[in-house]
This record gives structure tokens, C-alpha cells and sequence, in this order.
């Protein structure tokens, strides 16, 4: 019985994009909220 399974690479970093925006059409309405929150200062809501 073999123990290790070969010529698979073990470094595989991930099985997804790097960016998650790569998922995300252009036309898709989360990109509203996302220039929403992005302009919100939320410097004032510090404990």
C-alpha cells in the first residue's frame, strides 16, 4: 500500500481566485454597498 499519493502538488495555495472580486460582475448591486461603506467614516464609532 502506497503512502503518499505522487505527482500531485502539495503547494497548491488555493482553490479559488486570489481576489474575490473576481466573482462579482460589474453590474451586481453588493458593488453599491461597497462604495457605500467605503465612504463612511467610521473613525467616530471607536470605543
Amino acid at each position: 500500500m502506497k503512502r503518499f499519493i505522487e505527482g500531485e502538488d502539495r503547494h497548491q495555495v488555493t482553490l479559488l481566485p486570489e481576489c474575490l472580486d473576481d466573482f462579482v460582475g460589474e453590474d451586481n448591486p453588493v458593488r453599491v454597498v461597497d462604495a457605500f461603506v467605503e465612504e463612511l467614516d467610521l473613525s467616530d464609532l471607536k470605543a
